[in-house]
C-alpha cells in the first residue's frame, strides 16, 4: 500500500511532456502567465460589455448577421473561457516556446489558439441557429417564450447531471494527464489538433451552461459574468463537480418556474431597453 501511494505521488509530480524538463509552471512564471491572461481577458470583457450596452437584451440573434454574431460570440467566449482554460493553454504554449523559436513558435502558438477558437466558432453556428429559431417562434407566438425557456432550463439541468458533462469536466480538471496525451499527437498540425481536441472537451463541459443564454439573453452581461464564474469554479475548485450538480438541480427548478415567472426569461420577452436607456 505504501508503494502504491509513493508511485501515485511520484506520477502526480512527473513533468508534463512539453519539452525538456517541461511541466506545470513554477510560481514566478505562473504569476506572469496569469497577468497575461488578465491583460487579454479584460479587453475581451470590455468589448463585450460595450456591445451589450448598445444592443440591450432581445430574443433571437438581435438582427445580427452571421459573421458579426460569430465575431461577437468568439469575443464572448474568450472573455468567459480564458481564465478557466488558462492552466492548460499556458503550459502547452510554454512547451512550444521551449521546443521552437521565432516564426515557428508563433505559427505553433497560432495553431493551438486557432484550433481552440475553431471549435467554439462551430458551436457558435449551432447557437446562431438555435437563437434564430427561438427568436422567430417568439415573434410569431409571444407566449411560446415561456415554454422555450422552460425547455432550455430543462435541457441545461439534465446535461449538467448527465454523464457526458462529467467526462468532459474530468478532462478539463486534469491538465497533466491530457498534456501527456497531447504530446503523443503526431505532426504536422499537432498544435492545431491539440487546440481542437481541448476545445471540444471545453465545449462539452460548458454546453449545458451555454443553453441557458437562450432564456437569459445572449447579451445579458450579468448572466455571462455569472456563468464565467461557474465555469471557472467547476474546472478549478476541488469541489467543482459538486457545484456542477448543484447547478443542474437549480436549472431543473427554474424549468418548473419558467412558464409562470416572466422575469426568469429576459432573453425571450421581446425588445428590452439597452443598458444606456436603463
Amino acid at each position: 500500500m505504501r508503494h502504491i501511494r509513493t508511485s501515485t505521488s511520484a506520477s502526480a509530480r512527473s513533468p508534463a511532456p512539453t519539452g525538456p524538463g517541461g511541466g506545470l509552471l513554477p510560481t514566478r512564471d505562473l504569476a506572469l502567465a496569469w497577468l497575461l491572461v488578465v491583460l487579454i481577458a479584460v479587453p475581451a470583457w470590455a468589448l463585450t460589455i460595450g456591445q451589450a450596452r448598445d444592443m440591450g437584451v432581445e430574443p433571437g440573434t438581435m438582427g445580427m448577421a452571421l459573421p458579426l454574431f460569430l465575431l461577437l460570440w468568439v469575443t464572448m467566449m474568450a472573455a468567459m473561457m480564458l481564465p478557466s482554460m488558462a492552466p492548460v493553454a499556458i503550459t502547452w504554449v510554454r512547451g512550444i516556446g521551449r521546443q521552437s523559436s521565432g516564426w515557428t513558435r508563433t505559427g505553433r502558438t497560432t495553431g493551438f489558439v486557432g484550433g481552440y477558437l475553431l471549435v467554439w466558432t462551430a458551436f457558435g453556428l449551432l447557437a446562431y441557429g438555435a437563437l434564430a429559431l427561438t427568436g422567430a417562434l417568439v415573434d410569431d407566438h409571444p407566449t411560446a417564450g415561456r415554454w422555450i425557456g422552460a425547455m432550455a432550463f430543462l435541457l441545461a439541468g439534465l446535461y449538467q447531471l448527465g454523464p457526458l458533462k462529467y467526462v468532459c469536466l474530468r478532462h478539463c480538471r486534469d491538465p497533466l494527464s491530457h498534456l501527456v496525451r497531447y504530446a503523443g499527437f503526431r505532426r504536422p498540425a499537432r498544435d492545431l489538433r491539440v487546440g481542437v481536441h481541448h476545445g471540444t472537451y471545453c465545449v462539452g463541459c460548458c454546453a449545458g451552461l451555454m443553453v441557458v443564454l437562450i432564456p437569459l439573453g445572449v447579451m445579458n452581461v450579468a448572466a455571462m459574468a455569472g456563468l464565467a464564474v461557474v465555469i471557472f469554479v467547476e474546472k478549478l475548485w476541488s469541489r467543482g463537480p459538486l457545484l456542477a450538480r448543484a447547478m443542474g438541480v437549480a436549472f431543473l427548478v427554474l424549468a418548473v418556474l419558467a412558464p409562470f415567472q416572466d422575469w426568469l426569461l429576459p432573453g425571450l420577452q421581446g425588445s428590452m431597453p439597452s443598458m444606456d436607456g436603463m
